[in-house]
């Protein structure tokens, strides 16, 4: 396994165990997360796999295969930069909420598609927490281990992400994607299994990331706590009067709260297709997913909706921009037999507006966060 070559290169001994967690696609519920509502994502094959001991010092020592140069040695956590910071970040997080660890030696190596907005920050937060909880003997349940990784998101590294992204890394299960509402944080599975249906899932990777988007994001969230507010109510997933709540609302908080609520409706929705074994009846959700994110959030770009356009003319049973939006992927559900027809219109349709073709590839439920060895 390379991760335990290169941690032997780097620190001189075994390590104490290896750890993988995955990324994620979400399925539909995008945006929902953060506005106390539901999400349906699953775990993709790829992900971040560390290889960790502990040690007797505060001092966290860090090399990840995917960063050239030895290990970074962070002595204040504080002092963190770059790709470090996700991983101090939960070391952070576990202090900060009274766990007692001490340091570590962490080496790190990731397969998740770069560009892909599959959230390889989430997997390695996870890798490392999981990591951490078992080397330190905390205890922690999965979705304590998933808010630990938020906080050190949201509080270290400073991105205002709901604990979508944590949640799939840590609980999600092979063949199955998770339901999941953001209050309460109650979770269970739902069958997933796509090849009994003769159905694949395919990932089109743009390979764009558009430089507003960090600001848009959070941008887009104020947008929908100020709504809140106007409205009275805790957060948007709390309108019932979706007509008379629109009434009341104008400009970018009126599109902020349709999307929003419609969307809640909408991974609901799925959820029921699901348990009905009527997976081929999801694609007109998926489909209207995107028209909303579109036009009522306005967080997708070019990439994406030619992306989209291009698979459903090429017989796709429906598509979508997944993931925070303004570059990224998008998901197409097709049936096993146009597989090659939404691939090549997608690619022609990238090539006709002189774009680098996108990276298309099938993604199948997989398992969530776990040891290795």
């Amino acid at each position: 396994m390379k991760v335990v070559e290169a941690f032997r290169e780097s620190f001189g001994t075994e390590p104490h165990g290896v750890w993988h967690a995955p990324g994620r696609v979400n399925l539909i519920g995008e945006h929902t997360d953060y506005n106390d509502g539901f999400v349906l994502p699953f775990a993709v094959p790829w992900g971040v796999t560390a290889a960790v001991s502990p040690r007797t010092d505060d001092l966290v020592r860090l090399r990840s295969l995917q960063a050239a140069g030895p290990a970074v040695t962070v002595e204040a956590l504080e002092e963190a930069e770059g790709w470090t910071r996700y991983a101090a970040g939960v070391v952070w997080a576990l202090r900060e909420a009274g766990h007692p660890v001490r340091g570590a030696d962490i080496v790190l190596d990731g397969d998740v598609p770069q560009g892909a907005g599959l959230s390889s920050s989430a997997a390695l937060e996870v890798a490392v927490g999981l990591a951490l909880d078992e080397l330190y003997g905390l205890g922690l349940s999965r979705m304590d281990l998933a808010r630990v990784c938020q906080g050190a998101e949201n509080d270290f590294v400073g991105m205002p992400c709901g604990i979508m992204d944590q949640a799939a890394s840590a609980l999600c299960e092979e063949g199955r994607a998770l339901f999941l509402d953001c209050r309460t944080l109650g979770a269970r599975t739902i069958p997933f299994d796509l090849t009994a249906y003769g159905l694949q899932l395919l990932i089109i990777n743009t390979g764009v990331h558009h430089e507003l988007a960090d600001g848009q994001y959070a941008r887009r969230r104020q947008d929908c706590e100020s709504a809140a507010a106007r409205l009275g109510v805790a957060a948007l997933r709390d309108v019932t009067d979706l007509a008379g709540a629109l009434a009341r609302l104008s400009g970018d908080e009126r599109r902020r709260v349709q999307h929003v609520v419609t969307e809640n409706h909408r991974v609901e929705a799925v959820v029921g297709l699901l348990r009905a074994g009527a997976v081929r009846e999801v694609g007109a959700l998926l489909n209207a997913s995107h028209l909303s994110l579109r036009d009522q959030f306005e967080v997708s770009c070019p990439e994406l909706d030619v992306a989209v356009e291009a698979a459903i003319r090429g017989g796709a049973r429906g598509a979508r921009m997944t993931g925070g939006g303004f570059g990224g992927s998008a998901i197409a559900l097709v049936a096993d037999d146009r597989v090659e027809p939404v691939r090549d219109a997608v690619l022609l349709a990238y090539a006709e507006h002189g774009w680098a073709p996108p990276e298309v590839y099938p993604a199948s439920p997989a398992a969530g966060a776990r040891r290795l060895a």
